[in-house]
């Protein structure tokens, strides 16, 4: 077995600090799991956040980390995305930027494990399990009887991140014996994205998700500008609960820090040291 030198957990990015820390925590779990040191790095963004706020640490970006392991003789690394699905950073934009990288480096491999959930395995609902038990806790948590579950994630222009969605949405309406309503946070323009609707702000205006005791599921994996309190799904769900009087709206977490995600990275990252390396492409 090709035993990797340098393991990367990589997530999107954001410039709020509570994702860059929940990100280094769930690689400090997977490192205790997988006995070799994980680097959570970021694809963009976290950079633009003042060390100050990381607990004195500036955050890592994926590439500048990439490189600097081959310039240090690394031979073989291994990216880990903390995705739900094969967004387009997974399929195009890590691809071809590292395959560059390996070019103009001349020596080493870059392996890329799959994202948290696969289409080609639907049998494995540990995502599914992990996001029920989060419905049942918040219900027990407030006393609520069974209503609307309105699972939400971003909103992507992949249509597999979309099945994605659905996928999970399925095995968390199998867990639970009732009904979840899937929706995307945000989507682009045009018929070719209509895979994404309806959106959390149309769902809620909806029945049967407008009106009495509705629990939003969020499909994130960290707090950030989107998900956690006072992101854009609170607000979503904020102006949702003033246009009808008789809603109530309750989120459950982002999921990101589930020790059964981290179970799920480890197999990803099992699986990616028997997966062939990316191929290199010419310099960017």
């Amino acid at each position: 077995m090709h035993v990797p030198i340098a393991v990367f957990l990589c997530d999107n990015g954001s410039l709020r600090p509570a994702a860059t820390l929940g990100l280094r925590r769930v690689a400090a779990g997977l490192a205790k799991r997988l006995g070799h040191p994980v680097l959570p790095v970021s694809l963009l963004h976290s950079s633009g956040i003042d060390a100050v706020r990381l607990e004195g640490r500036p955050a890592d970006l994926l590439e500048p980390a990439v490189e600097a392991a081959l310039a240090r003789g690394v031979t073989s690394i291994v990216v880990l995305p903390f995705f739900f699905g094969p967004s387009a950073a997974l399929t195009e934009y890590i691809p071809e930027r590292l395959g560059a990288r390996l070019q103009a480096a001349g020596q080493g491999e870059v392996r890329v494990a799959a994202s948290l959930v696969r289409l080609d395995r639907p049998e494995d609902d540990r995502v599914g399990r992990v996001l029920a038990e989060r419905v049942r806790a918040l219900r027990r948590a407030r006393g609520w009887s069974p209503g609307p579950v309105v699972l939400v994630d971003h909103g992507s222009p992949q249509p597999a991140v979309g099945a994605v969605r659905d996928l999970v949405a399925g095995q968390v309406a199998r867990l639970l014996g009732e009904p979840v309503w899937p929706s995307s946070m945000e989507s682009r323009e045009g018929d070719q994205y209509a895979f994404n609707r309806p959106l959390l702000a149309e769902r809620l205006r909806e029945p049967p998700c407008d009106a009495g005791r509705v629990v939003v599921l969020q499909q994130f994996l960290g707090p950030g500008r989107h998900a956690g309190e006072g992101g854009d799904l609170d607000v979503i769900c904020r102006e949702a609960e003033r246009e009808r009087s008789g809603l109530e709206v309750a989120m459950t977490e982002p999921v990101g820090e589930d020790s059964r995600i981290t179970e799920i990275l480890a197999d990803r990252y099992r699986e990616a040291l028997e997966s062939p390396p990316l191929a290199q492409r010419p310099p960017l």
